[in-house]
């Protein structure tokens, strides 16, 4: 008996526990904005709350396809598929999309030049797949990848991802600044004000100011991340469900064994490291499609 698909697009529970990520850029992010808005100020007199809505305005644009495959896709370091990838691509990414009941062209494929097997979502509609997975990966796990990742799109995943992303900009060019600035303020220091102690002192402070600075802006990032870490894995395993429900869990299942046999699956082993990972261990995650299969025989 085939699964009975599940709605194309589903409000799931990780779509609203990935919010708090982006609840905690939010502070630091009106921080980084309001260094953007002065210099505005001058020339034109906008009020800051209104530049700040303008601002988040324009996240739409990241959720529109040409925006996708002309500027998020080279954002995030990948390409259009070539002919061939294409052609390797094509029929395991129709087989998903048509048990799913969602047209193909809906979504934007792009390819990352990788040396790993992955893959993840981003975005309103991109589908990002690493030039090792499609070397690598027969048609059959290739299918349980892509559906994996399209189930993050049908479960409104990413779009609190696309949010937090689009608010860490402003965030991460001025922590790139003031660890810039403070470098600059310090090779200066020593070249110039080393005979000055009185020029020495205010270069030193000037570069402490701009280092606790930057690292406001990253611990923001960092902390951000964390969080998204820690939530991030309740959607991948919802995300397995679903896959799972539209038939392809045993597929997804063996392109995690495949990636636990390769041994690049290490297990965290610290807090740090479990804080770190974005993901459950590949042999939980395993467990757990292989959980919901069985709780299926009956029914079937």
């Amino acid at each position: 008996m085939t699964p009975r698909p599940t709605p194309s697009r589903q409000l799931e529970a990780s779509a609203f526990t990935a919010i708090l990520p982006v609840l905690a850029l939010v502070p630091v992010w009106l921080l980084a904005l309001a260094v953007f808005w002065l210099p505005v100020r001058l020339a034109w007199p906008v009020p800051f709350w209104a530049f700040a809505l303008g601002y988040l305005a324009g996240v739409v644009l990241f959720f529109w396809r040409p925006v996708q495959r002309l500027v998020l896709t080279r954002l995030l370091g990948a390409r259009r598929p070539s002919r061939d990838e294409l052609e390797v691509l094509r029929g395991p990414w129709l087989a998903v999309t048509q048990a799913v009941r969602v047209p193909a062209k809906r979504f934007v494929l792009a390819v990352l030049d990788a040396d790993e097997v992955n893959a993840f979502a981003c975005g309103g509609h991109l589908v990002v797949v690493t030039t090792y997975a499609i070397d690598v990966l027969p048609d059959r796990e290739l299918t349980g990848v892509l559906a994996h990742e399209l189930s993050h799109h049908l479960g409104l995943h990413t779009v609190a991802l696309t949010f937090g992303q689009w608010l860490s900009l402003p965030i991460v060019v001025l922590a790139r600044v003031g660890f810039f600035l403070e470098a600059v303020a310090r090779a200066a220091t020593d070249t110039f004000a080393s005979g000055s102690p009185a020029l020495t002192f205010v270069g030193r402070v000037s570069s402490t100011v701009l280092t606790m600075a930057a690292w406001v802006f990253q611990l923001a990032l960092v902390i951000s991340n964390g969080v998204g870490n820690v939530v991030g894995k309740a959607a991948e395993l919802q995300a397995d469900r679903r896959v799972v429900e539209v038939g392809f869990g045993r597929e997804l299942a063996a392109a995690l064994r495949r990636f636990i046999a390769s041994g690049e699956s290490g297990t965290p082993s610290s807090w740090r490291d479990r804080l770190a990972a974005s993901h459950p261990p590949p042999r939980t995650r395993v467990a757990h499609i292989e959980a919901l299969l069985r709780a299926r025989r009956p029914a079937r």
